[in-house]
């Protein structure tokens, strides 16, 4: 990213939103019920899915490479659709 007044408070908002996810995927896990593990998981979902607005901004503002991002973004997404299939099998949801 680069050390500039845009790159660097959106790499830091990634880099928050990034590692709360599994930090919060690791606290969902942990949950001594199951309403306590949807609870989480809503919050993976959401810091997933912020991540994954960060990353746009940053191929969309040309911080970094499409090419170094695009992965990301995939992979990003991806995770977000798994815990959403998971927060719907858990709550019962067809």
């Amino acid at each position: 990213m680069p050390e500039n007044a845009v790159g660097r408070p959106i790499g830091n908002q990634l880099i928050r939103s990034a590692t709360s996810v599994g930090a919060n995927y690791r606290a969902a896990c942990r949950g001594r019920s199951k309403a306590e593990f949807v609870s989480k998981l809503s919050i993976v979902i959401e810091e997933a899915d912020e991540s994954c607005y960060w990353l746009e901004l940053i191929i969309e503002g040309e911080l970094l490479a499409k090419d170094k991002v695009e992965a990301l973004l995939d992979e990003a997404n991806q995770i977000t659709a798994i815990m959403v299939a998971s927060r719907k099998t858990a709550k019962g949801d067809k």
